[in-house]
């Protein structure tokens, strides 16, 4: 079970965390988690270009050190990239200092400034240990391109119903998304694009 919009109430309720970027040039910020992956990061880096559009990839140290070429492709076209941790730690369920210890092991490969944390799951006091040397990346939009229960459709809709300006969307550069991904992913750029909406990174 998961929100394709993320709550006012949870943003209130943890303040110090990025879930939209608010902007008058009607900009949205296409971000994604859990790469980089043989075919399916190097998919979405050909279909990004195909529409010239730029994006945030919040990768796992684990599989940046595994495939280190597809890393650099990232860099290399022009995308921005974040911690995401080494192996995928939920904050909720980890001792704190592992927790911290994942996410700076990861950050010694990807030198990244930004972070988010996986499954969105992170506690307060793991926020204040990494607020003061990173950007905290939430979201406002999920596709849900991770779930197998939801049809690809369904995944798009998740997306292009609740876009606004200044969204933060997740999409997955993952095997477990990529049915979903492949469905939505090119069909989403079309509509937000005729839309008007303009695509940037987060620095």
């Amino acid at each position: 079970m998961f929100l394709a919009k993320s709550p006012s109430i949870i943003k209130k309720y943890y303040p110090r965390l990025i879930w939209d970027i608010p902007n008058d040039e009607n900009k949205i910020y296409l971000t994604f988690g859990d790469g980089p992956i043989p075919e399916i990061t190097e998919w979405v880096l050909d279909i990004l270009k195909q529409y010239n559009i730029k994006a945030t990839f919040f990768c796992l140290g684990c599989n940046a050190a595994k495939h280190p070429n597809i890393y650099s492709k990232i860099i290399n076209e022009g995308h921005t990239v974040g911690n995401h941790s080494y192996h995928h730690l939920s904050g909720w369920d980890s001792d704190d200092e592992d927790y911290l210890n994942n996410i700076k092991k990861s950050n010694e490969l990807l030198n990244a400034q930004l972070f988010r944390p996986p499954y969105g799951r992170i506690k307060k006091r793991q926020i204040t240990e990494l607020i003061d040397d990173y950007k905290i990346i939430m979201w406002d939009v999920l596709s849900g391109d991770f779930d197998p229960k939801i049809t690809p459709e369904k995944c798009y809709n998740n997306v292009i119903n609740n876009t606004k300006s200044g969204s933060v969307i997740v999409f997955h550069d993952s095997v477990k998304a990529a049915k979903n991904l492949k469905y939505a992913l090119p069909r989403t750029f079309e509509k937000l694009l005729e839309q008007g909406f303009a695509f940037d990174v987060i620095r």
